[in-house]
């Protein structure tokens, strides 16, 4: 078995005439941060999505930790119950239940969907809530939390799943700018832990600090991908050039 825990290979998808994917390929490694960056509408989050089949790619072959799709084929639905399971998915807003308590958000996914035995399940979320550093706050709800709470408990809850990959769709650009150091901290700390991590960021400082490897996209393709530095650090194509120094330098 590979050492990679996602290989794409030909991803396409459109939506109606749009092709917003087009013959994407790539592979994260395991135990590895990927960021993805690139300007709005370049098919980045588009490319998170079919990682987790929540856009489900018109072509293509994806493995993601055991399980390998070609979506050029219909797709039997057990099947790709199989393929989600394999990633954990974290929203850029939160998505959490508002009626549940921030334990059982945490529990719900291993409870219902994986029928794992309660207190099983409840320990193993008092854990991850200490991991993101709110387990003062299981008993309260979503609407005591701050956004950077929220969210926090968002990939708590991501990784009660055990899933072999976790996915960040912009983790922080719904948070006031300062919440977004709280939640990037927690990120930073899976990195380290050993997580394999796929992460649409803007935040480009935070993916030169934490990635192994920076996608850059750019009208439904990869134009540059490679370590930070070279990427971001020393980047070879003029469209990733003039991206980055509008972020870097906005002035």
């Amino acid at each position: 078995m590979s050492e990679d825990r996602i290989v794409a290979t030909g991803v396409r998808k459109s939506f109606g005439p749009l092709e917003v994917l087009k013959d994407v390929s790539f592979t994260v490694a395991r135990g590895s941060a990927t960021t993805i960056i690139g300007p709005s509408g370049s098919g980045k989050t588009t490319l998170l999505r079919t990682l987790n089949a929540l856009d489900a790619p018109d072509a293509g072959v994806i493995r993601v930790g055991d399980v390998e799709i070609d979506f050029s084929a219909p797709v039997a639905k057990n099947r790709l119950k199989e393929y989600r399971a394999q990633s954990g998915f974290v929203f850029q807003s939160h998505n959490l239940f508002p009626h549940k308590t921030v334990l059982d958000n945490v529990t719900e996914g291993p409870i219902v969907a994986q029928k794992r035995p309660p207190e099983e399940a409840r320990a193993e979320a008092v854990t991850l809530l200490e991991q993101v550093g709110l387990a003062d706050k299981r008993d309260q709800y979503p609407f005591q939390l701050s956004g950077g709470q929220q969210q926090r408990v968002g990939i708590a809850r991501a990784l009660a799943l055990k899933p072999k990959v976790v996915l960040f769709d912009e983790p922080t650009s719904a948070l006031d700018p300062e919440l977004v150091g709280e939640v990037l901290a927690v990120i930073r700390d899976l990195a380290v832990e050993g997580w394999t991590l796929v992460i649409v960021t803007h935040e480009i400082q935070f993916a030169k600090q934490v990635s192994d490897q920076v996608l850059f996209t750019d009208a439904g393709v990869i134009l540059e991908q490679g370590p930070p530095a070279a990427v971001i650090g020393d980047p070879q194509h003029d469209r990733t050039r003039q991206f980055l120094q509008r972020i870097l330098n906005p002035l």
